[in-house]
């Protein structure tokens, strides 16, 4: 397998992983956090999106989906257009609310046909690539993919975790 195909099957299953902890579910369980601190499923599949979806533009060159598709009009966020969920605060995470599974999946499954879109195009040379020099040593494309991925199934985890608490109450 090359490195363009292994990092496709990692942001695949980080699909199936967001779908399963969001599919079917109502906007109560979508927008319910476990106490006034925590997140929600919408913030945390949201967040991880922004992420993904600012990383990857940022090293492909490319828009951002959620502003060249105008998802951020479709959310209407309370936010700076340009915001990912980065160092929210509580009432922050609380203000993104959605009102369907099929408006946040449909935000992730466009941000995901973009990123399998940059990376199976990658070799093995290109992940050497520099992309950040704010860092020491400085981040490397191969990094940072993996860096979102780590996130990304993190986060989508945690969304899971609060599904299951959800339908165990």
């Amino acid at each position: 397998m090359n490195s363009a195909n292994m990092l496709a099957e990692a942001f695949e299953r980080v699909g199936e992983a967001v779908h399963a902890a969001a599919e079917g579910l109502s906007a109560d369980d979508l927008n319910a956090r476990l106490d006034d601190g925590a997140n929600s499923i919408s913030w945390l599949i949201w967040h991880l999106t922004r992420i993904q979806d600012d990383h990857i533009a940022g090293v492909a060159s490319t828009g951002q989906v959620w502003l060249t598709e105008g998802w951020a009009d479709r959310f209407g966020l309370p936010f700076d257009e340009t915001a990912t969920g980065y160092g929210h605060s509580a009432d922050e995470v609380a203000a993104v609310r959605v009102d369907s599974a099929d408006l946040l999946l449909g935000y992730y499954d466009a941000v995901h046909e973009q990123t399998l879109a940059f990376v199976r195009g990658l070799d093995g040379r290109a992940l050497d690539r520099i992309v950040d020099e704010a860092w020491s040593p400085p981040v490397t494309l191969g990094v940072r993919l993996i860096s979102v991925i780590a996130e990304d199934l993190q986060h989508a985890g945690q969304a899971a975790f609060v599904r299951g608490v959800r339908e165990r109450a």
